[in-house]
């Protein structure tokens, strides 16, 4: 049973990846109103998720310069079901971790998603791919992974 199923279509603009973080963090809420436990995502958790968004939005708008689209899901009715995040884009270059020197102002944002997300990776879509991450949001505060989460402020 599919709780949270969300689409959005992101422009080639820097500007679209404010609008992805609050799209995801509204729905977030909408759904959590609408079910008394479709994914779970507490405050932090929630966090981490705009934190997830924030980084596959940039990579897939600063690296192709078009259009995306971000898929937000959750499945099942149980409070221990993952939050899937996808973004389409046009282009069929992998995408590869860097590692980033400490003066550098970019280059970690697939090192954050491997950070925090508990699962991630990518896949060919037609001519471009489909990368995705998944944040387990466990019942209640405690969570199995807590102690590896940052919070973002966004």
């Amino acid at each position: 049973m599919q709780v949270l199923d969300k689409q959005l279509e992101v422009g080639p603009e820097p500007a679209e990846v404010g609008r992805a973080r609050r799209w995801v963090r509204a729905e977030l809420l909408r759904a959590s109103r609408g079910h008394p436990c479709p994914a779970c995502p507490d405050e932090s958790q929630t966090d981490t998720l705009v934190l997830l968004v924030s980084e596959l939005v940039t990579n897939a708008v600063v690296h192709t310069g078009r259009p995306a689209m971000l898929h937000l899901s959750a499945r099942g009715p149980a409070c221990t079901v993952p939050v899937r995040l996808e973004v389409v884009d046009g282009s069929s270059r992998a995408p590869r971790p860097r590692r980033a020197a400490d003066e550098d102002t970019g280059g970690r944002g697939l090192e954050l998603v491997e950070l925090l997300a508990d699962r991630w990776g990518w896949q060919r879509e037609g001519a471009g791919k489909r990368v995705w991450c998944e944040l387990d949001c466990a019942s209640g505060r405690d969570t199995p992974h807590d102690d590896r989460k940052v919070p973002a402020s966004y």
